[in-house]
């Protein structure tokens, strides 16, 4: 089975009122993590690659892995460029062998927006590709992504029905309350889903996106902490209103830092409690499966995605 779009996934979620699991990856251990849990759970997924992955691992490994996984797993397999930040690394991702890619314009204003937007979407469709883009701007650290929340502004329900009326793309990343990294929220959680139904209401049909959507689950930020690191006060999105999100929509959920704070977390606890170990298999290992188990509850309890293929 070659890759696959986004194109017959979004449909089928946006019918059945669920989200498809959009996760990052860095490296072969994330990979396998991620697709063994979606292959068990016979799930459909999006793997993601960031400008910062990419200037990790190379865009050439990177693909080469996702072809791995795919031979490996059977699954329908997206593969995604996260954050594209201008047309010419959306095109590389393109002709490289992706099968969609994001143009972020966020931060430009609305006219210049749409314009980058539409340049890239008339390339990519040429080429039978498919095109996420953002309207609104979150708040929040990742990568290359770096906004103050007072530079963080929510999606306009009208602006983006212009939006993609004009520009043609396929799925819109929007602004509701999440932001990225592990930092999302001081004291109560919200999301405007006043807005997000605002906007589904006059895009029917029409699949939408959440970025910056990690819970931060506290195990694990609790297991790091226990074991030497210090990440206190992190706040993520929860679950339940992800899982309502989902049901209004939103047919994306992109997920990134819950995948680095359980790896992250059971290497701290495997050198904690086993010193003498040096060979990166004996940590890798376990590290992999938290990532899978990770990867599993969401797909059943936040995605609910199970046995959707």
């Amino acid at each position: 089975m070659p890759l696959v779009t986004t194109s017959e996934m979004f449909k089928k979620a946006y019918e059945g009122q669920y989200a498809v699991g959009a996760f990052n990856v860095n490296n072969m251990e994330i990979i396998q993590g991620i697709v063994d849990a979606a292959k068990e759970e016979n799930a459909p997924l999006i793997l993601q690659v960031s400008a910062g992955a990419r200037k990790y691992a190379k865009h050439i490994y990177l693909v080469k892995l996702v072809e791995a996984a795919l031979e490996d797993s059977g699954l329908p397999i997206a593969l995604h460029l996260d954050h594209g930040e201008d047309f010419e690394i959306c095109k590389s991702c393109i002709d490289g062998g992706f099968t969609s890619v994001m143009i972020d314009g966020s931060k430009l204003p609305f006219e210049e927006n749409i314009a980058v937007t539409k340049k890239v979407v008339e390339y990519a469709h040429e080429r039978g590709i498919v095109v996420e883009a953002e309207l609104g701007r979150l708040a929040g650290v990742e990568d290359a992504v770096n906004v103050n929340a007072k530079d963080a502004t929510y999606t306009d329900p009208d602006q983006a029905v212009e939006f993609v009326e004009r520009t043609g793309v396929d799925s819109l990343a929007i602004a509701i309350g999440t932001s990225h990294g592990a930092y999302k929220f001081k004291g109560e959680c919200k999301l405007d889903f006043a807005r997000l139904e605002t906007i589904s209401n006059k895009l029917p049909g029409f699949p939408v996106v959440l970025h910056g959507a990690s819970t931060v689950l506290p195990e694990f930020v609790e297991k790091c902490n226990q074991y030497g690191g210090k990440i206190h006060g992190a706040q993520g999105v929860p679950e339940d209103m992800l899982l309502k999100a989902g049901k209004m929509g939103v047919c994306k959920i992109n997920i990134d830092t819950d995948l680095r704070l359980a790896m992250t977390a059971s290497i701290r606890e495997h050198f904690a409690k086993n010193p003498a170990d040096f060979d990166p298999r004996q940590y890798l290992k376990p590290a992999r499966e938290a990532i899978k188990n990770m990867v599993k509850h969401k797909i059943r309890n936040v995605l609910n995605c199970s046995n959707r293929i």
